[in-house]
């Protein structure tokens, strides 16, 4: 009897000293950072049957194992300078500036871009009548990406105003992340799928996407009319995101840009559209509409260099031409789109975004609403305050995600210590996803300060190098401040530590 109780033991004890190598061979292969793979090998350990169920759907990065076979359209698509007749060049930039610029062009092999405006949008009112707007003035396509359409009011007003266009011939395009978008349905959309649009949701709910990229969604909020104008950022389709229909709606920001850049953002839009669907046909319409309004700016050149010798000569007549006054030319914004992903060799908003940092000299005013640095990106803010630059961290007060806010609230000792000033923002919640590097260094978009964007979801962010983006953004940073209150270190009773070291134990896997 004790023999066979020995054996029994024996066989059990083996047994799960196989799992645990098995296991540790599987998730080390992941190559994932150190600290990240011991938290799951200890987590399987310890819960075997669940963890096993829960690390296969949003433990690996199986986007490198079953490697996304994305087809790069920016070859299809005409060059910015040829598009908008300016030449872009690196060497337009500051001698801080351009390594930053270097780092994002060769991870992601988007270039240097202008905009010929940027505008800075406060809150989803002011965002909403804008896109909606533009929606209205459109006149031969729409683009728009999002992580979360709801049918409520503001999508309701969306859809509809789509769909008018829609019927007046615009061709509409919208990607909807399956996830993020799992209440917005083909019966709420199909007065605009009976106009003629067209709709696609990423990484749908289907077997196939299910058991491989459950964890891995499309994060990016994009909307683009006719080329010429865009809109991107952090706000989605929501009422969540309008104090006109949520007196306790989140405070977010977005972008409306024009020029040269808009074209970047279109190449995101085009291969997000080409791997969710399979489907060339949004590439051909863009090659001939870039086709067509290569032709009408070589004619408007043509005529403008044919009234130019009239012109001088009246102007000779009226003064000489010592005392004309100088020409004005265009002012160019410059930008550099970001794209990140899985399917990306590097993590490029991580990299680019710590390395900004890691260059700054005066100041680094950081927005997130959701704070879970990693080990590099947590250094490159502490080491920027001691050395002496100005690093400010605003907050929201409370998330929507109780183990994400105890996550962040578990940095706040090593980020104060280290005389990094944190602010929480309330009662409101904070969404806004900016950071301000010295004075002309700034980057707005989708992604937040944590493990799942910088590694897990498909983001943009605009990275621009004027020091008018920068006042901008200062002056909507002061402006949330007036409703922050600053964090500082106080004795926490235990159970409250306890629970945001307990967080903190999960940081890699939120």
């Amino acid at each position: 009897m004790d023999t066979a109780w020995l054996a029994s033991d024996w066989f059990w004890n083996t047994l799960w000293a196989l799992y645990i190598i098995v296991i540790g061979l599987w998730v080390v292969l992941q190559k994932r950072p150190p600290v990240s793979t011991l938290t799951w090998i200890l987590f399987l350990s310890f819960v075997p049957v669940l963890g096993f169920v829960i690390y296969y759907f949003f433990g690996p990065k199986k986007i490198t194992r079953n490697k996304i076979n994305r087809s790069i359209s920016k070859h299809l698509i005409e060059r910015d300078d040829t598009l908008w007749n300016v030449r872009i060049q690196p060497s337009d930039l500051t001698e801080q500036q351009r390594p930053i610029h270097d780092l994002a062009l060769q991870i992601t092999h988007y270039p240097l871009s202008y905009a010929t405006s940027y505008q800075l949008l406060s809150g989803g009112e002011k965002t909403y009548d804008r896109i909606f707007d533009a929606v209205r003035k459109a006149e031969h396509y729409i683009f728009l990406e999002y992580y979360i359409f709801e049918q409520d009011h503001t999508g309701t007003t969306l859809r509809d105003l789509l769909t008018e266009r829609a019927r007046q011939g615009v061709k509409i395009y919208l990607i909807a992340d399956a996830i993020g978008s799992l209440r917005l349905n083909r019966r709420f959309m199909r007065p605009l799928i009976d106009a003629g649009a067209r709709l696609t949701f990423f990484h749908d709910i289907s077997l196939k996407h299910l058991l491989s990229f459950m964890n891995l969604r499309n994060h990016r909020k994009i909307v683009i009319c006719d080329g010429t104008v865009a809109f991107t950022g952090g706000i989605n389709i929501s009422d969540q995101q309008d104090r006109r229909r949520n007196k306790r709606a989140f405070h977010d920001v977005h972008l409306e840009l024009t020029g040269p850049v808009v074209s970047w953002l279109e190449t995101i839009f085009v291969e997000d559209w080409h791997y969710s669907t399979h489907d060339l046909s949004v590439r051909h319409m863009l090659r001939e509409h870039y086709r067509d309004r290569l032709e009408r700016l070589q004619e408007q050149a043509e005529d403008d260099a044919d009234k130019a010798p009239a012109a001088r000569r009246l102007a000779n007549d009226e003064q000489s031409a010592d005392s004309q006054p100088p020409q004005e030319t265009p002012r160019w914004i410059r930008t550099q789109i970001i794209p990140s992903g899985p399917d990306f060799d590097y993590a490029s908003i991580l990299r680019v975004t710590v390395d900004a940092i890691q260059r700054a000299r005066h100041r680094v005013y950081l927005t997130t609403p959701y704070f879970v640095p990693d080990a590099t990106s947590a250094q490159a803010l502490t080491s920027a305050s001691l050395r002496g630059v100005d690093v400010r961290i605003l907050l929201p007060k409370r998330t929507d995600n109780y183990v994400v806010t105890k996550a962040a609230q578990s940095w706040f000792d090593d980020l104060v210590a280290a005389g990094i000033r944190v602010f929480e923002y309330g009662p409101r919640m904070l969404h806004t996803k900016s950071m301000i590097v010295d004075d002309d260094i700034s980057f707005i978009g989708s992604a937040n300060f944590d493990n799942r964007s910088f590694y897990l979801n498909f983001e943009v962010s605009v990275l621009c190098y004027e020091r008018e983006a920068n006042q901008a953004l200062l002056e909507e940073f002061n402006a949330s401040m007036k409703f922050a209150q600053e964090v500082q270190l106080t004795h926490q009773p235990f159970f409250s530590r306890l629970s945001k070291a307990v967080a903190r134990l999960f940081s890699p896997l939120l």
